[in-house]
């Protein structure tokens, strides 16, 4: 008796075949409308950091290194993939790709790093200018920003005109080391 329900186990068992993926040497497709890592075409980018405004990781920095030059650097490692950078970037230049499998031993593989020549307006002094529609584009800094790209620190300061005083004050800026700091 227990021999036979063994026996009818391994050939219930044997009947479907293999069930398992031949995962890492035959490579699974990504599912329709999957977000995976954000893509930049740099040509199409017009630097407006609307990007970074409201990426809630805080994973896209932005820092005016002059009043026509613009560092943007997107961080991977903390990246959530919500697509938030692409729905409000203006020119399209920021799509969501289907790459997940982005294990690596260095960090700096899967960061990026652009620089802007940017074209300001003569009278205000801003790059883009976007209609204020809801509570979170009302949070938005206008103007040039000055975040710590060594860091890796977004700092909430932000000026209608380049300051280079606000820049230096910005690129010495340090994690504090104990709570409380």
């Amino acid at each position: 008796m227990w021999l036979t329900s063994k026996i009818k186990q391994v050939l219930m068992v044997a009947k479907p075949g293999v069930v398992t993926l031949k995962y890492p040497f035959v490579p699974r497709p990504a599912p329709e409308n999957f977000r995976g890592q954000p893509y930049w075409d740099h040509h199409k980018c017009i630097g407006c950091g609307g990007c970074a405004s409201h990426c809630p990781a805080r994973t896209i920095l932005v820092r005016d290194l002059c009043q026509e030059l613009r560092v943007m650097v997107y961080d991977g490692s903390r990246c959530t993939y919500c697509g938030r950078c692409a729905d409000v970037c203006p020119e399209k230049a920021i799509t969501m790709t289907d790459r997940y499998e982005l294990a690596t031993g260095d960090k700096n593989d899967i960061n990026e790093t652009m620089e802007l020549f940017m074209a300001t307006c003569q009278r205000c002094g801003r790059c883009y200018d976007h209609e204020t529609t809801n509570a979170i584009d009302k949070m938005t800094r206008i103007g040039y920003k000055y975040d710590n790209l060594e860091m890796r620190a977004v700092l909430p300061v932000s000026s209608e005109q380049f300051d280079m005083k606000l820049y230096e004050k910005t690129e010495k800026f340090k994690r504090p080391e104990k709570m409380g700091e």
